[in-house]
């Protein structure tokens, strides 16, 4: 029994497959690949085919090397199916970064599934792993925020070059201190609300010969911006 993802889905031939054996009544499934987008989807349909005597299923997650917030959908789903089905479900055998994800998740690493109850009607039980799902899921937008700003920060480094040319040009055109030009490409930058990267870039690119003007907006608040800083 195989069950792998397909690329409209994944954006990958077989990012997601899932191998398994039934032995009497249980089933034991080995998913290997990444669980990203897709994998719950292709996790429902591999649980779909199993035989109905099945009354436990085991999970050996050993051969999962990567996985984002759609972990959390797929140990949802295999949840919901045991609860669904009165069935004993476990995924155990968590190694190296889908690990570190369940800890940050504040899940069991040794089985997320742990101390769920499988007997009681989802109406009336549902199941303990979606409210943890909800924290890991803050958290996981706190990390997206923490690597927004990472990249922004990354970005301004590899700007600076650029923005202390622009900072140069300011200074030898308006005769104005290193702070002052600085403060003008700032200014700039929110008058035209245009990246200061951008407003930088412009400005070096002007005093180069026979480059581009500015744009006409850019130029207008790169005006005013010296100009409120002679009158300041």
């Amino acid at each position: 029994m195989t069950s792998a993802a397909s690329p409209h889905l994944t954006g990958g031939l077989d990012t997601l497959v899932i191998r398994g054996r039934v032995d009497a009544q249980r089933a034991e499934l080995t998913p290997r690949g990444e669980l990203v987008h897709g994998c719950a989807d292709i996790l429902a349909r591999t649980l779909a085919g199993l035989p109905a005597t099945i009354t436990r299923v085991d999970l050996d997650m050993g051969g999962v090397h990567f996985m984002d917030t759609a972990g959390l959908q797929f140990l949802d789903v295999l949840a919901d199916h045991g609860r669904r089905r009165a069935l004993t479900v476990t995924a155990t055998n968590w190694n190296g970064q889908p690990r570190r994800i369940l800890e940050l998740a504040g899940l069991d690493t040794t089985d997320p599934l742990t101390g769920l109850d499988t007997t009681a009607p989802a109406s009336t039980a549902p199941p303990a792993l979606r409210t943890v799902s909800a924290v890991a899921l803050e958290r996981a937008e706190c990390l997206h925020v923490l690597q927004e700003e990472v990249e922004q920060l990354r970005q301004a480094i590899a700007s600076r070059p650029v923005i202390d040319q622009a900072r140069g040009i300011l200074m030898a055109t308006h005769g104005c201190a290193s702070d002052e030009a600085w403060h003008i490409l700032r200014e700039t930058s929110q008058l035209s609300n245009t990246k200061l990267r951008d407003v930088a870039a412009a400005v070096t690119a002007s005093a180069e010969a026979d480059g581009p003007a500015p744009p006409d907006e850019l130029r207008t608040a790169l005006q005013r911006a010296v100009a409120r800083r002679r009158r300041g």
